[in-house]
């Protein structure tokens, strides 16, 4: 084997040269004359901007209208307070049962999940059916 001899494994790439004759000749795939034809055109139409700059997918909804309620289940009351006390937003961070979420107050939903022993009053939130009977049967009392 000599030098003269040896061949690469790989061939190199070359690229393909426009407007050269072939497939690419005369206008080399631009189309016709003028500024989209010369290399740098990025004019793009105003209203495909406005489109790509809306969120799209994965759920996206205005942050405004959402109506998002912190559930709250009737274990966590039922460990968080002693009886008789009364379950408001205001006693719910305090005892750190909720928290703030992005500097508003959040919106307390109160669930039947689990079970309650202690008689509580409860104002000023929103609950679902059953949790309202359970507190009640209870003897707690339930105010809006």
């Amino acid at each position: 084997m000599q030098t003269h001899t040896v061949k690469r494994n790989i061939k190199e790439k070359s690229h393909v040269q426009l407007g050269r004759g072939g497939r690419h000749g005369k206008t080399s795939g631009r189309g016709g004359k003028g500024q989209t034809a010369r290399a740098g055109n990025k004019r793009r139409p105003e209203l495909r901007d406005a489109i790509k700059k809306i969120p799209k997918l994965r759920g996206y909804k205005f942050a405004s209208i959402q109506n998002t309620f912190y559930a709250i289940n009737l274990d966590a009351l039922n460990t968080a307070y002693n009886a008789g006390e009364v379950v408001s937003l205001e006693t719910l961070m305090a005892k750190k049962v909720v928290r703030v979420k992005g500097g508003n107050n959040p919106r307390v939903k109160i669930l039947a999940r689990g079970t309650l022993s202690k008689k509580l009053s409860v104002k000023g939130c929103t609950l679902s059916a059953t949790a309202k009977a359970a507190i009640e049967k209870v003897g707690g009392t339930v105010e809006a």
